[in-house]
């Protein structure tokens, strides 16, 4: 079964596509279990998965450290705050479930989470596919909420990055794992690094591309899941606008449905600001030719592609644009698995191995979805279970 199947079985549930986002209900139980496990964790990468495994373990009161190789944490929650009046996520950008999965995050009762989302109105909110008007539930977004004055970022530094920040170490770019011992050794290029246990969420990508060596080599049946995974190529844009002038959203028809997916949409939708800012989201071939144009280049195509749709009215109304290929980016190097993946594939990728390397991230989950913010978070919730047993 694909991502897609599952989706599709999901839909009998009420989604529609192409797209869709997975029901809450359609994903396992992710409570946190308590541990007497006494030993020392190493955590690879400060994205979602990374800090949410790290803040876990902190409330459980076990020794961590986690490695980071940039100079920032939030991974592919990358957000700017300088392009206009609200932040501009550059990554990860909708809640795609209920919002409860931030209580699952936070795990504590006595925290109530405030950070505000909106859901699509299905009344009023309208976009164009195929040049016709439909509803933003034809597109798929039926449960997806926009972050209000925030984005993903945002709720971990809030929520999350407090607990853990003394505990994350920057510029580690880890080269490698060494398992074959009692304990673990974890090379950088600067330092080494011993523990009991090791949470790898560094994208699958730089698996793919042996940026972390393993002794002894990685179990052949993941080795083959990772030489056969599809990343899709990632490409994000941000244009602003003196007025607007398009829908909520613009879909987009990529053949075949496994070759990506592209979407204008209205990136100020339900944000406190008067500032008309039209995004762009693209993965896989979508993201041709936007990821190989120069920036005058980007901006002229991205102009005339939206003048033939509003006549004119992309040229006369523009302001400025920001982009972001995620391609370029050293420890992403793509966007994310693609949703056609087999599921049994992805499952093989969040396997642990021995006991001693566990994996969390968008492509390290248990099979049922995957390439989000919110499963990123239940597969290091998953992974902190398994460890701490």
């Amino acid at each position: 079964m694909t991502r897609n199947e599952f989706v599709k079985m999901c839909s009998l549930l009420g989604l529609s596509l192409p797209y869709q986002s997975i029901l809450a209900s359609c994903t396992s139980d992710n409570t946190v279990s308590s541990t007497d496990f006494q030993g020392t964790v190493l955590i690879i990468g400060a994205g979602a998965a990374g800090m949410t495994a790290g803040y876990l373990l902190n409330q459980q009161g076990v020794d961590f450290q986690i490695l980071e190789a940039s100079t920032v944490l939030g991974g592919r929650m990358k957000t700017t705050t300088d392009f206009v009046d609200f932040p501009i996520p550059m990554g990860a950008e909708w809640l795609h479930v209920k919002r409860g999965v931030f209580d699952e995050i936070v795990n504590d009762s006595n925290i109530s989470v405030q950070t505000q989302t909106t859901p699509y109105d299905p009344n009023t909110d309208t976009a164009l596919y195929k040049g016709q008007e439909v509803s933003m539930q034809d597109l798929g977004f039926d449960i997806d909420q926009k972050f209000i004055g925030a984005s993903w970022l945002d709720f971990f530094e809030q929520y999350v990055v407090p607990s853990i920040q003394n505990n994350i170490s920057y510029n580690q770019v880890v080269t490698a794992i060494d398992y074959s011992g009692e304990k673990i050794r974890v090379n950088t290029s600067n330092s080494e690094f011993i523990a009991d246990k090791v949470i790898v969420t560094v994208p699958v990508k730089l698996l793919q591309n042996s940026s972390i060596s393993f002794t002894p080599q990685l179990p052949k049946k993941k080795l083959d899941a990772l030489s056969k995974v599809t990343v899709w190529d990632g490409f994000k844009a941000f244009i602003e606008f003196s007025q607007k002038f398009y829908p909520t959203a613009i879909g987009f028809d990529i053949t075949p449905e496994s070759a990506g997916q592209k979407l204008y949409y209205d990136a100020a939708y339900g944000q406190n600001s008067t500032r008309p800012v039209l995004g762009l989201f693209t993965v896989g071939t979508g993201t041709l030719p936007y990821r190989q144009l120069s920036d005058n280049a980007l901006i002229e195509y991205m102009l005339e592609e939206l003048d033939t749709l509003f006549e004119g009215q992309a040229s006369a109304n523009y302001v400025k644009h920001i982009s972001q290929n995620w391609n370029e980016e050293p420890f992403a190097q793509g966007a994310y698995v693609y949703d056609q993946e087999n599921w049994r594939r992805v499952r093989t990728l969040g396997e642990s191995v021995n006991d001693k390397l566990f994996f969390a991230g968008t492509a390290y989950t248990d099979g049922e979805d995957w390439s989000s913010v919110h499963t990123a978070a239940r597969s290091a919730i998953q992974a902190v279970n398994e460890l701490a047993r």
